[in-house]
């Protein structure tokens, strides 16, 4: 990646005024839309005592999820944000089951069993079999029935989040700063295909940084997602921001010289930027591009990413191929001191447990 994303200069007076409208739209992306900003000190103690302040060979990705899937279940339920009053209601479902372990809940932490007697405490008996059933659960939210399932408004989720226009790059292809992220191998391209073009399941993809939740009730093209990632400033004491993007095309084998060219295209700005990496290698195929595109507030600026699903030889690869203009000082800032290691990490640099990729291709082996 070049050092120009890195270099953090003092802005003048007049950057300042100019970019005040997207520093605000940034700083409002703080939390999550099903939460208000008074309610999250209680929804992240929740979080932390499922998952992220135990240590790290104590942690199961399904306990984050469940406990995501809790607190949407609930947020869908109340049929509003949660609120900072919901905390007495919550917490009480959890200390009920915590009585007689030595630990009494909101402190410590919530082990698997005590989890799901607290989600069944709050919701009903019906809750956990409902979640390990994917005919009733779609959207990360948890349905009692398959019926209520089919009911269900994505879009409501919209009413209360902060989607704002779109924000593509500006500059020319050679302006942008574009990054192949390295491939994940994953089991087939076929199953891969089928989960990526199914939205409603991304959530089930979750990792430890960062998930997608789509907001529309439409299929994959033209899906727009709330990206919720976390942000540990210090050892298990994670933080919240969100951005949005939406699916601006979607190519696959059925328009192969359309696939080829765009896929192409993306190989040929990568050379001219000297990244050493491809969107697909030479003697690859590709299989699906789906391309997103950030909306104002996002914390890359304007961006496009580009989810390259190809094979090569007998094998098949997912990875993300993303370019964005340079960014203002205040992305900038967080970018370099946490966001783009997070960055490298969900897009499948490092362990599984923080890479979306990973988990799909866990998900579809």
């Amino acid at each position: 990646m070049s050092n120009s994303t890195n270099t953090i200069t003092a802005p003048t007076m007049t950057q300042e005024l100019s970019q005040a409208p997207g520093l605000a739209q940034f700083a409002a992306m703080v939390g999550s839309s099903i939460a208000t900003k008074d309610s999250t000190p209680w929804v992240l103690h929740f979080l932390s005592a499922a998952y992220y302040t135990k240590a790290d060979d104590e942690r199961e990705l399904d306990d984050l999820r469940l406990a995501f899937a809790v607190l949407t279940t609930h947020w869908h339920r109340l049929g509003r944000p949660l609120h900072a009053t919901d905390v007495h209601g919550f917490h009480h479902a959890f200390r009920r089951v915590r009585s007689g372990s030595g630990s009494h809940y909101p402190a410590g932490r919530l082990n698997r069993a005590q989890l799901e007697a607290g989600a069944l405490e709050l919701h009903g008996d019906w809750f956990m079999d409902a979640y390990a059933d994917p005919a009733r659960r779609a959207w990360g939210v948890v349905f009692e029935s398959a019926d209520e399932r089919g009911a269900y408004r994505p879009e409501d989720r919209l009413a209360t989040g902060a989607l704002a226009a779109m924000s593509p790059p500006v500059g020319d292809s050679g302006e942008q700063l574009w990054h192949a992220y390295e491939p994940v191998e994953v089991p087939s391209a076929a199953r891969v295909e089928a989960a990526l073009c199914t939205p409603e399941t991304w959530p089930d993809y979750a990792s430890e940084i960062g998930r997608f939740t789509p907001l529309r009730s439409t299929g994959l093209d033209g899906q727009t997602f709330e990206i919720e990632v976390v942000a540990d400033v210090a050892p298990h004491v994670p933080v919240f921001t969100r951005g949005y993007v939406t699916v601006t095309r979607v190519l696959d084998r059925r328009d192969r010289p359309a696939l080829d060219a765009y896929v192409a295209g993306v190989n040929a700005a990568l050379a001219d930027q000297g990244d050493e990496q491809v969107a697909v290698p030479e003697g690859g195929a590709p299989a699906l591009v789906i391309e997103l595109t950030t909306h104002n507030g996002h914390f890359m600026g304007n961006a496009i990413s580009r989810l390259v699903l190809f094979e090569h030889g007998d094998r098949a690869y997912l990875r993300d191929v993303g370019s964005w203009d340079p960014m203002p000082w205040f992305i900038r800032l967080p970018y370099r001191v946490q966001g783009e290691k997070a960055q490298h990490a969900f897009w499948g640099l490092g362990v599984p447990q923080q890479s979306m990729l990973h988990q799909i291709a866990l998900a579809t082996g």
